[in-house]
């Protein structure tokens, strides 16, 4: 029992950062280097992300400043930037480049809020999901003997536990960037 609550912990723990990830790659109008997670440069025949072709800083609350390595990269970092879908057009001087992040419109935000509750529901999904399989493995032992049923009772109330904690947590780190968002 102990280890199926151990993977079942595991794997909403993964979900939980999956959805951190997600929410640092929301552009919220200030300038954030993990926007740019996402954007392969070719460099020479392999997609390579930008962080590593480049020196990604934020120079101020709303410029992201890309400045690559090899400078015969420029263009292409420029290109792969243009073809992405974060919606900033790159600003090349020849040695580097700025992403100037536009303040936002007040429904842009409203929309943003949106994406995020949205995201931090399919989250939960996802941990409900995790705590069904769980008990349903339970279940399965207790039917092969492996499980009494005062054991399958306090896992399924563990289960339960680990689930509300974690859902908890969703809700909190979802109203933290709303607020972000709403306050920017």
């Amino acid at each position: 029992m102990q280890e199926q609550l151990k993977k079942a912990e595991e794997r909403m723990n993964r979900r939980l950062d999956h959805m951190c990830q997600d929410f640092s790659e929301i552009r919220a109008g200030r300038a954030n280097p993990a926007v740019l997670d996402k954007i392969k440069v070719d460099y020479y025949g392999t997609p390579t992300p930008v962080n590593q072709l480049a020196a990604v800083s934020v120079t101020e609350a709303r410029t992201l400043t890309i400045q690559p390595w090899d400078a015969s990269v420029l263009k292409q970092v420029e290109k792969a930037i243009q073809t992405s879908d974060i919606g900033i057009n790159p600003q090349n001087d020849g040695k580097i480049i700025r992403l100037i992040f536009p303040p936002l419109t007040e429904d842009r935000r409203k929309e943003i809020v949106k994406d995020v509750q949205k995201i931090a529901e399919e989250t939960k999904v996802q941990i409900r999901n995790v705590r069904r399989d769980t008990i349903e493995k339970l279940k399965a032992m207790k039917k092969t003997g492996d499980l009494t049923e005062d054991d399958l009772k306090l896992g399924e109330k563990k289960t339960q536990d680990l689930t509300d904690k974690f859902v908890k947590n969703i809700d909190k780190i979802s109203a933290d960037k709303q607020k972000e968002i709403l306050e920017m």
